[in-house]
This record gives C-alpha cells, sequence and structure tokens, in this order.
C-alpha cells in the first residue's frame, strides 16, 4: 500500500471510529415514539411515530411536534429504548411555530443528551443523525453541515412565522427519525431533525437560546407565550439617497396592518419601511421575530420607519399573541 493510500485509510478509520463514538454515546439517549389514538372500538392503536431525545433522567423527551401532534389530537404513547424498555408519555407542550415539543415519560433513570449550542457550527463540519424509527436498535447516518442560516415556513392555525436558523446537512434522515438527535463530534446534540429538504438533503431545529427558551417554557407552562404586533413585513433595500443619510442599507417593508391590531393602533401604515423596534435594528423578518417575545407584551416600544422619504416615531404596545 502507497502512502497516499495509507493516509486515505487512516482517515477512513478515524473518520468510522468517530462516528462509531458517537452512535455508541447517543444511542441510549434516543427512543422510538409510538404515537397512540383510541378507536371507536375503544382500543388505542399507533396513529404515527416517530424519535425523541431525553433531556433528563427523570424523563423528560423532546422531540418534533408534528411527530405529536394533530388536530384535538393524541397526548400520549409509548416511548422504547435501546435497552428493551418501554415505557408510556404523555406530551406536556407543543409550539408549531418552531415544531418542538416536549414529553415526559414514565420513568426515573434515562440517559439524558447534552445539548450543545448550534451557533458553534461550520459549514463542513461532521455531524450525524440518531434516530430511533424501530424502537430497539437505534438508526444512525453521517455527513456533514451543508448550509447553515436556512429558514423553514412554520404555522400555528392562522398564524405563519419562519423557524430561523435552520440546519441543513446531508445526513439522510431515515423514516421514523424525526424528532431524533443532530450531534457533533463531541457528542453534542444540536438540532432535532425536523424534515426531509430532498435528495440527500436533511434539516434540523437548532439547540440555540431561542429554541432552549421554548424548551423551557414548555417545561414549566406547557406553551409559548409570543408578542403579536399585526404586520405582515419583507426586507426591502433603502433607496440610495436614505443609505446615505441614515446609514443602513435595509429596512423591513410593511405589506399590510391588521385592522385593530398594535401596530394599527400605532399608526403603522402599509408602505412604511421599519428601521428600528424598542432600540433594535431590523433588517430581516427575523430580526423582528426575535424581539417580540412575552417580555415586551404590554410594552410601550418606539418604532423608527421611513414614510414618504422622511423618518418617523410612533409607539406601538404588542400584546399576547393567541395561536
Amino acid at each position: 500500500m502507497g502512502p497516499a493510500r495509507a493516509r486515505d485509510a487512516e482517515a477512513l478509520d478515524a473518520y468510522s471510529r468517530t462516528v462509531a463514538g458517537i452512535a455508541e454515546a447517543l444511542a441510549p439517549s434516543v427512543a422510538n415514539l409510538r404515537v397512540l389514538a383510541v378507536g371507536r372500538d375503544g382500543r388505542e392503536r399507533v396513529r404515527a411515530g416517530g424519535s425523541a431525545i431525553v433531556l433528563t433522567p427523570d424523563g423528560f423527551l423532546l422531540t418534533s411536534a408534528h411527530v405529536v401532534d394533530g388536530r384535538g389530537g393524541p397526548r400520549r404513547g409509548v416511548a422504547s429504548f435501546t435497552d428493551g424498555r418501554e415505557v408510556r408519555f404523555a406530551v406536556i407542550g407543543t409550539d408549531r411555530l418552531t415544531d418542538l415539543a416536549l414529553l415526559r415519560a414514565e420513568a426515573a433513570d434515562l440517559v439524558a443528551a447534552r445539548l450543545g449550542d448550534a451557533g458553534t457550527l461550520r459549514v463542513g463540519q461532521l455531524v450525524v443523525a440518531i434516530g430511533n424509527p424501530h424502537g430497539f436498535a437505534g438508526s444512525v447516518s453521517a455527513g456533514v453541515v451543508s448550509a447553515l442560516g436556512r429558514s423553514l415556513p412554520a404555522q400555528s392555525g392562522a398564524t405563519v412565522r419562519t423557524i430561523d436558523n435552520v440546519i441543513q446537512t446531508d445526513a439522510a434522515l431515515n423514516p421514523g427519525s424525526s424528532g431524533g438527535a443532530l450531534a457533533t463530534s463531541a457528542h453534542d446534540v444540536v438540532g432535532v431533525s425536523t424534515a426531509v429538504a430532498g435528495v440527500g438533503l436533511g434539516l434540523a431545529v437548532p439547540i440555540d437560546a431561542v429554541t432552549r427558551r421554548v424548551i423551557g417554557a414548555l417545561m414549566t407552562d406547557g406553551r409559548v407565550t409570543r408578542a403579536y404586533l399585526g404586520i405582515a413585513a419583507a426586507p426591502r433595500p433603502l433607496p440610495p439617497s436614505a443609505r446615505r443619510r441614515l446609514g443602513r442599507a435595509q429596512g423591513l417593508e410593511v405589506l399590510d396592518v391588521v385592522p385593530g391590531s398594535p401596530a394599527d393602533v400605532g399608526g403603522l401604515r402599509a408602505g412604511d419601511v421599519l428601521l428600528e423596534l424598542g432600540g433594535r435594528p431590523l433588517a430581516d423578518v427575523t430580526d423582528l421575530q426575535r424581539l417580540l417575545e412575552q417580555d415586551v407584551i404590554g410594552t410601550r416600544l418606539v418604532a423608527v420607519a421611513v414614510r414618504d422619504e422622511r423618518e418617523r416615531r410612533l409607539t406601538v404596545t404588542p400584546r399576547r399573541l393567541d395561536a
């Protein structure tokens, strides 16, 4: 064997050891879910399936909302683990706008996964997708981070938002792996597998500051509370004159204002270009979504907008979003 082939063999062996190590460490922390529904005859039947990640030894599990949620859907099921255990679980809360759900299993000594920070990921970095579509034998696929900062549409009732900073990877997602873990070589879970984006592509909801707040809210309240402004908006480049005067390249154009909404009451109009809200600059819809958290409900915020090439300052007071 020549030097080049020897180096390739050594690199491949190191890659295999890394992937095997991640799988061995995290497989006990990824459960198979069988979501149950009661038929007309009163018998329980499997309605859906997927995977879940163990958050705490005493039974909190994290999965995708679409795995366990439905119209008046079931709120219970059975979780199976690679050690052969099968335990009942109940749905504590779901958040369709991030496609995350929190479950509580009837167990006290589960193997909890360690959550990482998706903000540290780099394009090209090795990641491993671990699901449990069959209950007693986990499913593992490896690949790299192929893109960061993707957006994924999400809807709850009439409310439509985007899930921010979605991770795109070429680690294949097998059927039943939704809700499973996307992990790094350090054995940190940095994403929750949520969808197949196309041939050879998968998407994962990131574990970051936003989703950690969602998980915390589901754990304490069973729901996520957000603020509501009442506009539809899209990024818009500013005219050259406004760029020079304001030192900004882009703002958020208000496309529509819901009658009677906080935005309407505060004086925002379709055609306005929002530059700031509450002292925070706005260049993208995600900037606005990050701002509209629970702590701004009922708070008077100054909105800086351009209307008819003039800068205006308006006051809006977001209210609670009932989605």
